[in-house]
């Protein structure tokens, strides 16, 4: 039969897009200014490949390297207010215990200002009136609790500030940077916000908030008669409240029906909230302070895709704005408030630019019980479809895919797979009806919002019955592996990167400061002391006979959430069954694959393996130096 021109369906894919290109370090990003305006800092790879802090005079070209990381680059730092130190956090090969270093930018002089074995130190506080100081969370004297302690900044001497009970999880200090409000956990799972008059007065409870709400201190009014908060407590969403702390009354001052508050957009010194932001398809901003609106307006007009403002200098003068596409690199720009210029200063991945990328539309459907589902869909350039399809969990399961370039989703559509990425039940930032629905409900109806959206994909004709994978890390791997045990005949094939395979090890294996939070999670997940034959019957590893499909996964040894025997149970399981299973263990990473050199390694090893079973493209692994992949490692059989 002879089909007309006009109706050819489409069949051929654009070029295979490098992975080193996807994946790879950026060639800068994250700009910073300092201050007072006068420098501007950002990241970029050594001549080794690996990520450093830069910095330039603004104005100037001489750009110069401030950090030595060896291994696993930085991927966050700060200004401190004065101006002659940068702030970056790193660990140790994945463990998440952070060390803050601080580093001259006239001498480049490194030190290690929290230099405790076996601590995680946490950035609690910054002030402008006392730039010499930062206040730090640490859990020196009990692993499980992060007390506060102030550093000082020129001579690196530690002090113990305010002791933690044991339940707080957030402190909040004022403008005469002392700490006089925290957000504590509750023994039902709930949480209660707590404030003190000064720092030597007992606290008192503002207000509690139950195991099915969400709330938290965001920050002081400069005068310090106003406690800023977050609170869904009489409503279904999140909303910025104004806290009276001499009469309790609150006020609301940004809300949504539907959807959390996200973004808080803080002068610089004033302390006053200019704006904040609603997640909803996209990024939608709600401004609370007219001077602003017009800055605002003009950055929206400027260019297309959402924009973020990443720096500001005191006074206000100069911001940074980034702006996000879907189908390219993130633009940095300088905006000059009083003329509503911009400079273009750089794009974090040039190579970006001119590729035959995808766009990534929202879409919506309906569970089977009723709720609308959000997510968003990426589909090949080039081909019609149906198509080979990947469904991409996120982590969490308490977070939320959004719009925006995502090198996994546009990794798969350039290798010829449609890609849909689901925010099921349990997700954030659809207020809390949403969120409670997830409730008890791991490898059930979060499970079911994901074979909704592949009935969907059929439907819609966009994917091929037999040719849909699953494939995520975090939770995102742990629904992985409840694809091929709960629902053994519909996917084709799964990749779980640092999945849970089994929730009763999982809750007893919680690194010691998520202590505070587990009677959240058992009230979310399953409680691990009261019923553990519930946990065990929504775990994949006592379900491995039930797999018929072929199964890759990636662990990171020294991940302190998702521990190595997560994995190395169900893959000892799947071997003395005789299922198919292949397994990769990164020797230097922990949860997720901070180093490039792993990533290539591992998403080499993932495109074959989709490729194999669902038919899509690869481009041949070739000789990756200097990545620490084991493949099926010898494991210890503690199944």
């Amino acid at each position: 039969m002879q089909t007309s021109t006009s109706q050819q369906p489409k069949t051929e894919l654009p070029p295979l897009i490098q992975r080193e290109i996807l994946f790879g370090n950026p060639e800068k990003t994250s700009p910073r200014l300092s201050p007072d305006g006068k420098y501007l800092a950002y990241i970029a790879p050594d001549e080794h490949n690996v990520l450093q802090v830069r910095l330039r005079t603004v104005g100037q070209a001489d750009d110069r390297q401030l950090t030595a990381d060896k291994k696993r680059g930085i991927r966050m730092f700060y200004w401190t207010y004065s101006g002659e130190e940068l702030i970056y956090l790193q660990d140790a090969e994945g463990d998440e215990n952070w060390h803050l270093f601080s580093v001259n930018i006239q001498s480049n002089l490194v030190r290690d200002l929290t230099p405790f074995q076996g601590v995680q130190a946490q950035t609690i506080a910054f002030d402008r009136n006392f730039p010499n100081e930062i206040l730090v969370g640490m859990n020196i004297r009990d692993r499980s609790k992060h007390d506060v302690y102030r550093i000082n900044l020129k001579n690196g001497a530690v002090e113990f500030d305010t002791d933690n009970p044991g339940n707080i999880v957030g402190w909040t200090a004022d403008a005469q940077f002392q700490v006089r409000a925290a957000t504590a956990t509750t023994a039902d799972g709930g949480s209660e916000l707590v404030f003190r008059e000064t720092a030597d007065k007992s606290w008192e409870s503002l207000r509690t908030w139950g195991p099915d709400e969400e709330g938290g201190a965001v920050m002081f009014s400069e005068n310090g008669k106003i406690l800023y908060i977050t609170g869904n407590h009489d409503a279904n969403a999140e909303r910025l409240i104004a806290l009276d702390l001499e009469t309790k009354q609150e006020t609301d001052l940004a809300s949504d029906p539907e959807y959390d508050v996200g973004g808080i957009f803080v002068h610089p010194t004033k302390r006053e909230i200019q704006a904040v932001s609603f997640y909803k398809d996209k990024q939608e901003w709600q401004i609370l302070d007219q001077s602003i609106a017009e800055d605002f307006e003009a950055i929206g007009k400027f260019r297309p895709g959402e924009f973020s403002i990443t720096s500001r200098n005191l006074a206000d003068t100069t911001w940074l704005v980034a702006y996000m596409t879907d189908d390219g690199p993130v633009y940095y720009y300088v905006y000059d408030r009083a003329s509503k210029t911009f400079t273009f200063l750089f794009s974090n991945k040039p190579k970006l630019e001119g590729l035959p990328l995808s766009s990534m539309e929202p879409i919506s459907y309906t569970a089977r019980d009723g709720l609308t589902i959000h997510g968003y869909l990426t589909q090949p350039v080039g081909v019609s479809t149906p198509v080979p399809t990947v469904l991409l969990v996120h982590g969490g399961p308490w977070g939320r895919d959004t719009w925006g370039y995502d090198s996994q989703a546009q990794w798969l559509a350039n290798r010829g797979y449609a890609v849909l990425q689901i925010n099921f039940r349990g997700s954030t930032g659809y207020g809390k009806a949403f969120l409670n629905a997830g409730n008890r409900e791991w490898a059930a109806k979060m499970h079911d919002d994901l074979l909704d959206g592949v009935n969907w994909l059929v439907e819609t004709g966009i994917a091929q019955q037999d040719k849909i994978a699953i494939m995520g890390g975090s939770y995102g791997g742990y629904a992985a592996l409840v694809g091929l045990t709960f629902s053994p005949d519909v996917f084709a094939c799964a990749v779980d990167i640092v999945g849970p395979s089994n929730l009763i090890t999982l809750l007893q294996t919680i690194p010691p400061y998520w202590e505070p939070i587990k009677a959240n999670m058992y009230h979310r997940v399953g409680n691990l002391e009261t019923e553990p034959e519930f946990l065990k019957s929504i775990s994949p590893l006592f379900f491995v006979e039930r797999i018929q499909k072929p199964l890759l996964i990636a662990q990171g040894a020294n991940d302190p959430r998702v521990k190595e025997s997560e994995s190395e149970q169900i893959v000892n399981a799947m071997k003395q069954a005789g299922k198919p299973v292949e397994y990769v263990l990164y020797t230097d990473e922990g949860h997720g694959f901070a180093r490039p050199e792993n990533r290539l390694h591992f998403y080499a090893i993932a495109e074959e393996f989709l490729a194999k079973y669902l038919g899509g493209r690869f481009e041949p692994a070739g000789n990756i130096a200097n990545h620490s992949g084991v493949i099926n490692p010898p494991t210890t059989n503690n199944s």
